[in-house]
Order: structure tokens, then sequence, then C-alpha cells
């Protein structure tokens, strides 16, 4: 991807975040961004049933991350607690991992039921590492992180990404880094409190993939995720409920549309318009298609 920096560790692929919108890049509308197609064709681009739940506001945030060293231990707050403070939506979100190093592995949880108390203390005495769950990742692992639950990518991870469109992070702990100055990140200890889930719980996903077949990973309220291993050819029939999203985490496909073709590879995010409910993809590729 073409970036303004060395060491770009974030792309955000799909975005109606006001700060952040994508722009079309391809057909009769290159250039206009997804906030103004929503805003020409709401139900069309978005869906019925996405429509009448989320009105004209673009529902997910679509993102691949990439750590070249741990990043700062964090934790979501859910709808209701995001709108009392940030007037946001929550942030639940999951993780698909397209590449991991050798000994790679994630902080997601805590390794038995805490309190807000042994937290605090664990924090303060700067031990918090000690009671939280670090789990070994590999290539084509799915986790699912529920609001409150606290987590961190580890270094020699890339990942996809699927969230709600929110922009609210708590940081709780960044390994006492400090910047070239001296200063370290700002935490977010207080506002944490009330926000994280002090019980213990499994975030991983076990699934079987079937070739050219879209096995579901991820059913929770806020978005669906299946994984579809294709090659070949397949074609595909939907509804006008809701858009799709593909994520090409591995190797190429080509999108038909009559007698139109679009190219994608490993990396590229296209968004698919609710009123399109016949097409084709084909190739071989490992895609996440995502639907609300």
């Amino acid at each position: 991807k073409n970036t303004s920096s060395d060491l770009t560790g974030e792309s955000w692929e799909l975005s109606a975040v006001p700060t952040d919108v994508s722009v079309i890049s391809k057909g009769i509308f290159k250039g206009k961004n997804l906030n103004e197609l929503i805003e020409q064709f709401p139900g069309e681009l978005l869906g019925t049933s996405v429509f009448n739940r989320f009105g004209k506001q673009f529902p997910l945030l679509f993102k691949y991350l990439d750590a070249r060293e741990d990043l700062s231990i964090q934790v979501h707050p859910n709808d209701e607690l995001a709108e009392k403070r940030h007037h946001s939506l929550g942030k639940t979100e999951m993780w698909y991992v397209m590449q991991a190093d050798k000994d790679a592995r994630i902080i997601v949880g805590f390794k038995a039921d805490s309190s807000k108390d042994e937290y605090l203390q664990h924090i303060q005495d700067k031990k918090l590492l000690t009671i939280l769950k670090e789990v070994p990742v590999k290539k084509g692992d799915v986790f699912f992180l529920e609001t409150g639950t606290i987590h961190a990518i580890g270094a020699g991870i890339l990942l996809a990404e699927i969230q709600q469109t929110s922009d609210v992070t708590y940081r709780i702990y960044d390994f006492d880094r400090v910047d070239a100055q001296g200063n370290a990140r700002e935490l977010h200890i207080d506002l944490s409190l009330d926000a994280v889930n002090y019980q213990s719980n499994s975030s991983q996903i076990h699934f079987t993939s079937i070739e050219n077949t879209s096995t579901p990973v991820v059913d929770c309220l806020f978005f669906k995720t299946s994984v579809l291993p294709l090659k070949g050819v397949l074609s595909i029939e939907k509804t006008t409920d809701s858009f799709v999203v593909f994520m090409c985490t591995e190797g190429s496909f080509e999108l038909h549309i009559d007698s139109d073709i679009y190219r994608y590879q490993a990396g590229d995010t296209v968004l698919v318009p609710a009123i399109l409910t016949t097409f084709s993809i084909s190739g071989t590729a490992t895609i996440l298609e995502v639907t609300v």
C-alpha cells in the first residue's frame, strides 16, 4: 500500500469515521467518499435492514494491523458506556490472523476471574501482565473480542480487524515506553475500571473451513463474518437486507458483475452494495465475507 511513512502499522480499509472517511477507488463514483454515497443512496448501499437500524450511518470499521512490536494493552467500552461518556458506539471487534511470526502471541482477557480491586492493585504494582492471558497465534486463527475484554496484539502479527464504527479506546498499559522526549503515552486507568469485564473467558473461535463455502466464524449483534476459501468460480445470490464486504487476506480474486470485471488481491477490501444481489467471484484466495 502507498503510505507516507516508512513505518505504517495500521490501514483503515473501509471507514465512515468523520475524520477518516474512505474514498471510492473504482467505477462511476470514483473520488466520492463513502458518506456522500450513503447520503445519496442510503437504502441501496446499506440495505433495508441496516438502514432501518442505523439510519445513514455506516456501522462497521475495517482495518489491517501490522504489529512490529507489542501494542499497548487496551479495553473498549460497550454501547451504553460509550454513548454516556463519548456519544459514540462501543467497540465489539474480531481479529483474523493473516500472518504470525514464530512464538507470536496476543493478550486477551484474564487467566482467571478477577476483580476491580485486584486489577487496580496489579496495575499499581506493575504486575498486570501476571494476571492476563497470553495466547500463541498462527495464521488463520480467529478471535472475537466482546466489549470489556482486555487485549493487545503482540509483535510479529499481521491481522484483519472488523469492528463497530467507533474510535473509543482506553489504554491501560504501554510497557513503560517513552518517546524521544521521554514522555509516556496517556493512559486511561480510571475510565477503564467500569469498562472491563473481570470474568475469564475464551475469545478464540475454532472452526473448519471448506473450499468454496462461506463458513460462519462470528455471528454477533453487530456483524456476521464468514471465512471463504475460494478456488475457481463461485456464484453468489444475496438479499437486499445488507451490504457485504470482502477482505482478501490471501491470494487474488475477480468480481464479475454482468460483463464488468473487478480485480482484487491480498490486502484489498471491497464493499458490495446491498442492491447488488447476483454476482460471481473467481480466483484462488482466502476471503473474509462480512455482513450486518
